[in-house]
């Protein structure tokens, strides 16, 4: 049981992880039903339900989730399209990743949300501010991470492509990057979680629309349920997101263990 190495069967992991929520929903409801918190400092499980439904019914649930996925999907499209080849770069080239890397490692220590009103300042309040700061939120994590997956490419394969004749071109984009595809799905994958996790963020400024303006207006309102509903959605959409590229990516390399 205690062997990191063990596995274990899918239905027992997905046994495993929904008595973990079942607990967590089962603690959650005796708290709130006792009365041991107030509904402004913890609403009751079915008064999130209640908020959610009524949400849904009245359209801006979904009007709000559209918003805040097409922004996120954005956002990602310009990660990968410029992440990626820069990780690649940086990885394949010890000139390049030296040159970069001062630019690049320092941002993922660095508090985001500070960035936001450099941000207004050159966007503006609109969308493009809201695309500009999930992108930088996600990017200094994906092209860190793709470098790492290029340097991880076994030196032997390179030494082999070496001796057949290939080009250093042709070793990065015929060996070493396939090699690297698996690790840099996985990278992909952690940037558009990290894309949720700013999404509220994003939409605390000047958004008319998006899971992040139903957050902010359940704060001002003191409406906690719609809050925790809010949140709780995001975390549903997270995790779906995750489930879905995780099993692309099962099926795209099907050796590599996910």
């Amino acid at each position: 049981m205690w062997n990191p190495h063990q596995s274990i069967s899918g239905s027992t992991s997905k046994i495993l992880g929904a008595t973990g929520i079942l607990v967590v929903l089962a603690a959650w409801g005796i708290v709130t039903g006792a009365g041991w918190v107030t509904p402004a400092f913890l609403p009751a499980p079915w008064n999130v339900v209640s908020t959610l439904v009524r949400l849904t019914s009245e359209g801006t649930l979904v009007d709000a989730l559209l918003w805040s996925s097409s922004r996120v999907a954005v956002s990602v499209f310009l990660v990968v399209v410029i992440g990626v080849p820069v990780g690649v770069l940086m990885g394949a080239s010890p000139y390049v990743n030296a040159l970069l890397s001062p630019l690049v490692d320092p941002f993922r220590s660095a508090p985001l949300v500070a960035a936001l009103p450099i941000l207004v300042m050159w966007f503006g309040i609109g969308e493009m501010m809201k695309i500009a700061f999930l992108w930088l939120g996600a990017v200094v994590y994906l092209v860190p991470m793709v470098r790492d997956a290029i340097k991880a490419v076994p030196l032997e394969q390179v030494v082999m492509s070496q001796d057949l004749g290939g080009t250093p071109l042709e070793i990065v984009w015929h060996t070493i990057y396939p090699i690297a595809k698996p690790r840099i799905a996985d990278a992909i994958i952690v940037s558009v979680g990290i894309e949720w996790t700013y999404i509220t963020v994003a939409e605390y400024v000047n958004a008319k629309q998006g899971l992040g303006r139903i957050i902010s207006n359940g704060e001002r309102l003191s409406a906690s349920d719609q809050v925790f509903g809010g949140i709780l959605v995001i975390l549903m959409i997270a995790l779906l997101t995750d489930w879905v590229l995780r099993t692309a990516k099962s099926k795209l390399y099907p050796w590599e263990s996910t």
